[in-house]
């Protein structure tokens, strides 16, 4: 790592925070569209979920963004996923298939060059976030290199990434240096025998060590993805909501979502409502946050907790309405959304030496014939689509 990386990117890591939003507290207060509320509970669940806004006219005037990323609805996607391998060091259940997958061979994946150039691509049409996802990206030896230069794109304002924190503590540093603004670690079970068991792999000990790591180079919140699987974990829901107690964890309860090959059953899924109210039975003093339109979680503080807890509701509550994301697989692939079949190749043209007016009329198209909302839960689990670990967590 070179010695000036520190200075040159400064100013980056101190990226705008944005300000506290404004949240209601429940049992009794009323919200800014006068919705009373109260304590959650099966019937009571209805007053804390948030449909997706549109964003105001003002907002869209803040945030101009180009005609390739403004979908047919109006929805204007200034969030970019970019998958950076298809290999992992685990192989947890939900992600991939019993029997393993074919992956893509490394001559056919992006390389570094090739995902700056697409990338510088999309900010400066108007993307402000990039989260660089996998397989696992902490895995690609030049992961230090890609953040280095994503960080550096002008307009860029959030360089996030999600991993499985497996080799995460070593490298942090390094990352931290290069740009990386976010951080969302994965761990779904305290257990590390059911660490072991769904992820097929050792490593729990060292997933801890990195979240750790994350607190004390100060990122906060930390955040960490559970998927909650009836059977399996839904059990620890309270013990992962004690987490935040103490330390500036942000866990994040995903509900189990269909992809090939992770053997999806609605016997398995844990709704929100279910989460939530279990929550509700152990910890007093919950308050809802006030969600961004574009927001994929419903938030909510707890009083005297460092930390916040949300609830990513794609089945049983979906939030297209308020989609703001695009996808770069990484064999080049170009996905509008996450549960859509439809894919167009980015990597093809952009190796048979096209400009980027051709890159950009193709990336509009794909975006304008995004649907308004993905199909239901029972559709998703019939409809093909790849495994997680190619598509990009």
């Amino acid at each position: 790592m070179r010695p000036c990386i520190s200075k040159m990117f400064e100013w980056r890591l101190g990226f705008r925070k944005f300000s506290s939003a404004k949240y209601m507290i429940l049992h009794g207060s009323r919200d800014s569209q006068g919705l009373k509320s109260g304590h959650v509970d099966g019937s009571a669940l209805k007053m804390f979920s948030t449909s997706c806004g549109t964003l105001s006219e003002d907002a869209i005037k803040d945030n101009p963004v180009s005609d390739m990323l403004v979908d047919s609805f109006g929805r204007q996607h200034t969030y970019l996923r970019i998958s950076l391998t298809e290999r992992c060091n685990l192989r947890c259940q939900y992600c991939m298939p019993a029997e393993g997958t074919e992956l893509t061979p490394s001559q056919e994946l992006l390389s570094t060059n090739e995902i700056v150039r697409l990338a510088n691509l999309f900010v400066s049409s108007g993307v402000h976030k990039i989260r660089l996802t996998g397989g696992e990206p902490t895995i690609r030896k030049d992961i230090e290199e890609i953040c280095l230069q994503l960080s550096n794109l002008n307009g860029l304002k959030t360089l996030a990434m999600t991993t499985n924190g497996i080799i995460l503590e070593r490298k942090l540093p390094s990352l931290k240096e290069c740009g990386l603004s976010l951080l969302n670690i994965s761990l779904d079970t305290l257990v590390p025998a059911k660490f072991e068991f769904m992820t097929r792999r050792k490593g729990h000990e060292r997933v801890m060590k990195s979240i750790d790591a994350a607190i004390e180079l100060g990122y906060n919140p930390v955040k960490l993805n559970c998927v909650v699987m009836r059977g399996f974990n839904d059990d620890e829901i309270c013990d992962f909501v004690e987490l935040t107690r103490e330390k500036p964890i942000n866990v994040r309860f995903i509900e189990f979502m269909p992809f090939d090959g992770n053997v999806w059953n609605v016997k398995k899924l844990v709704p929100y409502s279910e989460m939530l109210d279990r929550v509700v039975k152990r910890f007093t003093g919950l308050q809802r946050i006030r969600d961004h339109p574009s927001e994929t979680a419903k938030n909510f503080r707890i009083d005297g907790h460092q930390g916040t807890v949300s609830f990513i509701t794609s089945m049983t509550e979906h939030f297209c309405a308020g989609c703001n994301r695009l996808r770069l697989l990484a064999d080049g692939n170009f996905k509008v959304c996450l549960f859509g079949p439809s894919e167009v190749s980015l990597r093809d043209p952009l190796r048979h030496g096209v400009d980027d007016n051709e890159l950009m009329e193709i990336i509009g198209a794909a975006v304008k014939r995004k649907k308004a909302a993905h199909a239901g839960m029972f559709d998703i689990a019939k409809t093909p689509n790849r495994p997680m670990i190619h598509i990009g967590g």
